[in-house]
């Protein structure tokens, strides 16, 4: 989809929502936001205005699940595509509360592509998650790895790809891309964007953050006995900006294909929580107390991306490295010690 579209990003206030509604915006996409605000800000929004210097068309406080308020998004507006962010997406809240993974992430899905249909809108770019892999034998993961879902958060993205896939099959004009990127860190380089979790984080990155600035007073290590060279759980990191730049190409090549494809969105090296550590004391100058407890229900040992077929398709590859994500995501909680202002 070259040149300039009108899209719809659900969970646009969110942590990655946030930063791809920049990207758009910086490459003169028009973006509309649906965001229920229970896991993010309205203050994102504003930030969002800020750092790209417009703001978006409309904001919507609204749930999907609310089927006539986002029936009337649709109706206010003539969309081009739709990013599909909003879900819940912390692994040991899903184990606690199964159901309501379940409902917002799935139900959520099914009412907006309802929506879409019912709207002429049959282009969707899909937030999904390395974690549909599972505990898988091999790393780096390619497309065609067998998906084997270990907690509820990951087998609510596993269900949203097959019903997004049944769509395009059911309707062969549905293009859609479902992008299983691996653990996004860091912050816009400005210092105005990043993530803002409510409460106590479930993500590292912001609990490292919260760590150093004395709000929390060290992190918890899940486990130091995985089959990993230090025993911790190894992941693939990737830059936020990345991420949303990866969305943003993915947008522009929604007409490559029809159907459902799915990528990989990562860098294919794998990075040990204490190696983390070690790189965001680096970023911080400041010690970073931890302490090993026993590992989380449904946590794997390590998740790396083989992300060669998005290169090879889009001629697209992330290019920020550890340092920038430790440094990016220190910036923005010195500027933000409390989060956005509200």
């Amino acid at each position: 989809m070259p040149g300039s579209s009108t899209v719809l990003v659900t969970g646009g206030a969110g942590f990655i929502g946030s930063h791809t509604c920049v990207e758009l915006l910086d490459h003169g996409h028009d973006v509309v936001i649906v965001d229920n605000y229970s896991n993010s800000s309205p203050g994102a929004v504003e930030r969002i205005a800020k750092v790209a210097g417009r703001a978006p068309v409309a904001v919507y406080e609204a749930d999907l699940l609310d089927r006539r308020a986002l029936a009337a998004v649709f109706a206010d507006h003539s969309f081009d595509a739709v990013i599909h962010f909003a879900a819940r997406k912390a692994v040991g809240e899903s184990v606690e509360q199964p159901v309501e993974y379940y409902d917002t992430n799935v139900g959520g899905t099914t009412a907006l592509l309802r929506a879409m249909h019912d709207h002429g809108v049959h282009r969707l770019v899909f937030s999904s998650s390395c974690s549909v892999y599972g505990n898988a034998d091999k790393v780096p993961l390619t497309e065609g790895d067998p998906a084997d879902p270990t907690n509820p958060y990951a087998t609510s993205k596993w269900l949203c790809e097959q019903i997004v896939a049944d769509v395009c099959r059911r309707l062969p004009g549905f293009s859609a891309l479902a992008l299983r990127y691996f653990n996004p860190v860091g912050a816009h380089p400005s210092g105005l964007l990043g993530e803002v979790p409510r409460g106590v984080p479930n993500n590292v990155m912001p609990y490292l953050a919260q760590v150093a600035a004395g709000r929390l007073d060290r992190l918890r290590v899940f486990g130091d006995d995985h089959a990993t060279p230090d025993g911790t759980g190894v992941r693939d990191y990737l830059h936020v900006m990345d991420v949303a730049e990866g969305h943003r190409v993915a947008l522009e090549h929604l007409d490559d294909t029809r159907g459902m494809t799915v990528f990989n969105l990562g860098t294919g090296r794998g990075t040990s929580v204490l190696e983390l550590v070690a790189a965001f004391r680096r970023a911080c100058g400041k010690p970073i107390p931890y302490e090993i407890t026993g590992r989380r229900p449904g946590d794997v040992a390590a998740l790396v991306a083989d992300p060669t077929a998005v290169t090879r398709a889009w001629n697209w590859t992330a290019t920020r490295d550890l340092t920038a994500m430790a440094e990016d995501a220190w910036r923005f909680q010195e500027l933000n010690p409390s989060g956005y202002p509200d």
